[in-house]
């Protein structure tokens, strides 16, 4: 719980349910700075959630996906969505 209590790793989790992605585009989806977005997929990395692969491409490329252990939280994660999509009102005027 400590682990998926910290800012922003519910969001990355979320976002990672689509696939496999690139730090750019987990970076572009989030409004999260570079710092910590690396910072929590290291932690994510750690507890084994996510994977980190690497390509030796030129320019060399990354790409994180959910371990099997992470896509068992799926069903947890959407849930909470749905919890939000009912219970929270997000102003659109601002």
């Amino acid at each position: 719980m400590q682990l998926l209590g910290k800012r922003w790793t519910g969001l990355i989790l979320y976002q990672l349910l689509s696939g496999p992605q690139r730090f750019s585009e987990i970076e572009s989806a989030l409004p999260i700075s570079g710092r910590l977005l690396s910072e929590r997929l290291k932690d994510l990395e750690k507890e084994g959630l996510v994977n980190r692969q690497v390509y030796p491409d030129v320019p060399v490329r990354v790409e994180y996906s959910l371990t099997e252990k992470g896509k068992a939280l799926e069903p947890v994660i959407k849930e909470i969505q749905l919890w939000a999509d009912q219970w929270i009102e997000f102003d659109n005027k601002a």
